[in-house]
C-alpha cells in the first residue's frame, strides 16, 4: 500500500477508535494506563535492547549530546514514565464534567460539557518518554492519537507502541486508539499533515525547524512552539545567594531542553556584586559565557556577545549574560527577543514581581524559582504533551485538561424562540 494510503487508513481507524475511546468508562482508561506501566517494568529489559540500537545508530551519526541526552532510555527513564502513567491515572476524568450553569430569563439553563479533541496527530524528535505521555494523556481525555517519532528513536518508539497496543487490547480498547507510523519515510508527515477529514490537531515537539515545516505544511490546526528563549532577570532588590542558586539550575540542571535559561539580566546596580561569584559558579560547570560591554567590564575573560546571541536557543552549556539599566529595560529586551516560553524575576519587592507577572507575556512567568519548572509533572498536571506558546486554545504545559474542548448545553422545558 502506498504511504498515503497507509497514513490514510490509519487515520480513518483513529476516528473510528476515538469513538470508542469517548464513550468508554474512566475506570476502563484508568487500567489501561495501569496495564501500560506494568507492562514498561515488565519488558524494560526488550526496551533497553531497541534503545541501544538507537543509540548506536546515533553515535554513528555524530548527534549532538543534547540528542543523545534525549534520545536514551534508562532505569530511570522507565520509572518516570510508568510513574507518570499512574499518576495520570490517578488524575479526575475529565470527560462529561459540566462547568457552572446560567439560568436565562426564559428559563434555560446553560452550561458548559468537557469533550475530548478526537484524533491528535504528534510529531516529535528523539525522546521515546513522548511515546508514553503522549499515550497516557490522550487516552485519559479521550483521544486517538496517531504518533510519529524521530527516525533516530524508531527502533524505541516501536517497542514501546507494542506495549501500549497489548496494554490497551488487554482492557478491551482497540489498539488503533494510538498508532505509531514506523517509517523513516518523511513523507509520511506530509500525509498526516493532509488528514484535516479524521485528525482534528497537530502537536509538533522537536527543533524550530521540524515545527515551522509541520506549521507550513498542515492542513490541520497546530499547537506550537517554536523555540524556548529563557530569561532569568535579577533585580537589585534580589537576595544574591538565592538567585545564584537559580540562576545556576536554570542554565545547569539540564541545558538541552526548552526551559533552560539561554539569557541571564542582571540589574546594572548589583551587577558587581553578583556577576563575578555567579560567574565561578558557572565555570566550574563547564558554561561559556558571552556577554554585552557592560558585563564584560566585569568579567574581562568571556567572550562578547553578538546581536545573535539574543535570540538564540543554544540547548548547551553556553548563557548569553547582558547588565540592564532597570526592571524596564530587562521588561523590553525580554518583549524583543523572547518566545512566550518562560521568564523569571529574581527579587525580594513585591510590587516588583507582581508588574513582572503582569506585563511580561510568556506561557509560564516565575517568582523567586527556576525556569524549569514550566513542565507538566512540576506544576501538577502529570505528564504533558509539551508546552504551547501560540494561546489557542492553550497556553503553557499541555496536560489533560488541555486536550479537550468544551461543547454547550442547554436544557429547557419546552422553550421556543420568539
Amino acid at each position: 500500500m502506498h504511504i498515503d494510503q497507509t497514513i490514510q487508513q490509519m487515520a480513518r481507524d483513529a476516528r473510528q477508535a476515538a469513538g470508542v475511546v469517548n464513550r468508554c468508562a474512566a475506570d476502563q482508561k484508568n487500567q489501561a494506563l495501569t496495564a501500560m506501566a506494568d507492562l514498561l517494568a515488565q519488558q524494560a529489559d526488550t526496551v533497553f535492547q531497541e534503545n541501544r540500537k538507537d543509540l548506536k545508530r546515533a553515535q554513528a551519526a555524530n548527534l549532538s549530546g543534547a540528542m543523545v541526552d534525549r534520545l536514551t532510555v534508562t532505569g530511570k527513564t522507565i520509572a518516570a514514565m510508568a510513574g507518570g502513567l499512574r499518576e495520570v491515572a490517578a488524575y479526575p476524568d475529565p470527560v462529561g464534567t459540566m462547568g457552572e450553569t446560567r439560568v436565562r430569563p426564559n428559563g434555560l439553563r446553560v452550561s458548559k460539557m468537557r469533550i475530548p479533541l478526537g484524533v491528535i496527530g504528534i510529531i516529535y524528535e528523539s525522546r521515546p518518554n513522548v511515546t508514553i505521555d503522549a499515550a497516557g494523556l490522550c487516552l485519559k481525555s479521550g483521544n486517538a492519537v496517531i504518533l510519529r517519532g524521530g527516525s533516530e528513536a524508531l527502533h524505541t518508539n516501536r517497542v514501546l507502541a507494542a506495549i501500549i497496543g497489548q496494554a490497551l487490547e488487554s482492557v478491551g480498547l482497540p489498539p488503533q486508539a494510538v498508532q505509531l507510523i514506523s517509517t523513516n519515510d518523511r513523507s509520511a508527515i506530509n500525509a498526516l499533515l493532509a488528514q484535516d477529514e479524521f485528525v482534528d490537531l497537530i502537536i509538533p515537539r522537536g527543533g524550530e525547524g521540524l515545527i515551522r515545516f509541520v506549521v507550513e505544511n498542515s492542513r490541520i490546526p497546530v499547537l506550537k512552539h517554536y523555540k524556548g528563549v529563557c530569561h532569568v532577570f535579577v533585580d537589585h532588590t534580589a537576595e544574591l545567594q538565592m538567585a545564584e542558586r537559580i540562576c545556576y539550575n536554570a542554565k545547569v540542571q539540564r541545558p538541552g531542553v526548552c526551559n533552560a535559561m539561554e539569557t541571564l539580566l542582571v540589574h546594572e546596580q548589583v551587577a558587581r556584586d553578583f556577576l563575578p561569584a555567579m560567574a565561578r559558579r558557572f565555570e566550574t560547570a563547564g558554561v561559556t559565557l558571552r556577554g554585552c560591554p557592560q558585563t564584560r567590564a566585569i568579567l574581562a575573560d568571556i567572550s562578547p556577545a553578538s546581536d545573535a546571541d539574543w535570540a538564540q536557543e543554544y540547548l548547551d552549556l553556553i548563557l548569553a549574560v547582558k547588565v540592564v539599566a532597570d526592571m524596564e529595560a530587562a521588561m523590553d529586551h525580554i518583549a524583543r527577543y523572547g518566545s512566550n516560553h518562560t521568564e523569571a524575576i529574581v527579587t525580594s519587592d513585591f510590587a516588583r514581581a507582581h508588574r513582572f507577572v503582569r506585563e511580561v507575556d510568556a506561557s509560564v512567568v516565575l517568582v523567586n524559582a527556576s525556569t524549569r519548572f514550566n513542565d507538566g509533572g512540576q506544576l501538577g498536571l502529570g505528564a504533558e504533551m509539551g508546552i504551547s506558546t501560540s494561546k489557542l486554545h492553550a497556553f503553557g504545559p499541555m496536560g489533560i485538561q488541555e486536550l479537550t474542548t468544551q461543547k454547550f448545553v442547554v436544557l429547557g422545558d419546552g422553550q421556543v424562540r420568539e
